[in-house]
């Protein structure tokens, strides 16, 4: 399928069905831990970027094709920032229409400072923005966001989205080695946390492929600290294992691609993947994916992982 993926094993989502309602990299920031890579060029303009109808065809599609307990949740990701589609709310109200499954947004929360974003993510049970830095040149530097995105402007839409909205806000912290770590750093994002009054902060480290060769999660003791400093309602979200179900689309291959281009894997966990959709068969089903030229290794702290062919990483 070309918009739909998974389920997927999450972190904090359990078996979570993946809708991506934009272009490969369609996004307005450039973070240095991305693990799809680095953006090139900035999308700023909010469009339908992919038609709503086919994206939901899909999800009845995948929906039809699951029993009940096999999909835990129906989450909105985009290998860019999801919220520039523009027909976003449209989608959410419709997938709550085809089902009692509780569907979540994760974004880097850039748009809530507009009305109609803020307005279209009501309808979501979870909301999943990022928020690493509580200082302009810190947010520049991890983030490197479009010239006219600000801080102050991501803040105040978190705290705009905040007051009006009722399910589960949960921002996501990514702690990154050297840079958002030290003590200072950390007590002014916790204030500024604080101001926003979300459910849970989740403390995420850059253990798939950074865009970046030189980003590192830093030491369990650094990353105890920072709960500690971010409060009581941080959690540390560590990797999970899990099947990732490779039965939608035309064949494995189709469906691993379409995982691999939202959902970098391990190459350990990609070969425990296919060997349960084709046992017997997985080296070789890796090299002929491998032939077909749409995906790539990436080598990070010693491990490899396997990409999109087209996601641009640093060479180390």
């Amino acid at each position: 399928m070309k918009y739909v993926f998974g389920p997927v094993p999450s972190r904090r989502l359990g078996q979570s069905l993946g809708i991506d309602p934009v272009p490969f990299k369609t996004c307005n920031w450039n973070c240095v831990y991305c693990q799809l890579g680095r953006t090139s060029p900035f999308a700023l303009e909010r469009r339908e970027y992919v038609p709503r109808a086919e994206i939901m065809g899909q999800v009845k599609e995948a929906l039809a094709a699951h029993p009940p307990g096999e999909i835990d949740w129906i989450t909105f990701v985009g290998s860019g920032e999801t919220c520039l589609h523009s027909g976003l709310g449209w989608l959410i109200e419709a997938v709550k229409q085809e089902t009692d499954l509780p569907v979540a947004v994760i974004t880097n929360g850039s748009l809530l400072y507009l009305p109609e974003v803020r307005q279209e993510l009501l309808a979501a049970d979870a909301v999943l923005p990022s928020l690493d830095a509580a200082d302009e040149r810190l947010y520049r530097k991890i983030n490197r966001p479009h010239r006219s995105l600000t801080l102050e402007r991501l803040i105040g839409g978190l705290k705009a989205f905040r007051a009006d909205y009722g399910g589960k806000l949960w921002i996501e912290v990514m702690l990154v080695k050297g840079l958002n770590d030290d003590v200072y750093d950390l007590q002014a994002l916790a204030a500024s946390l604080e101001d926003i009054c979300p459910d849970e902060i989740h403390l995420l480290l850059p253990t798939r492929p950074p865009a970046e060769a030189w980003v590192e999660p830093p030491d369990a003791d650094t990353v105890r600290r920072a709960q500690f400093i971010l409060g009581q309602r941080t959690r540390i979200i560590s990797e999970v294992s899990g099947i990732f179900d490779l039965s939608l689309g035309h064949n494995v291959l189709d469906s691993l691609l379409a995982i691999l281009t939202r959902h970098p894997m391990r190459e350990r966990d990609l070969l425990a993947a296919l060997e349960k959709w084709l046992p017997g068969q997985s080296e070789k089903t890796l090299q002929s994916l491998l032939a077909t030229g749409q995906v790539q290794a990436v080598e990070r702290r010693g491990e490899r992982f396997w990409s999109a062919a087209q996601a641009k990483y640093c060479k180390p």
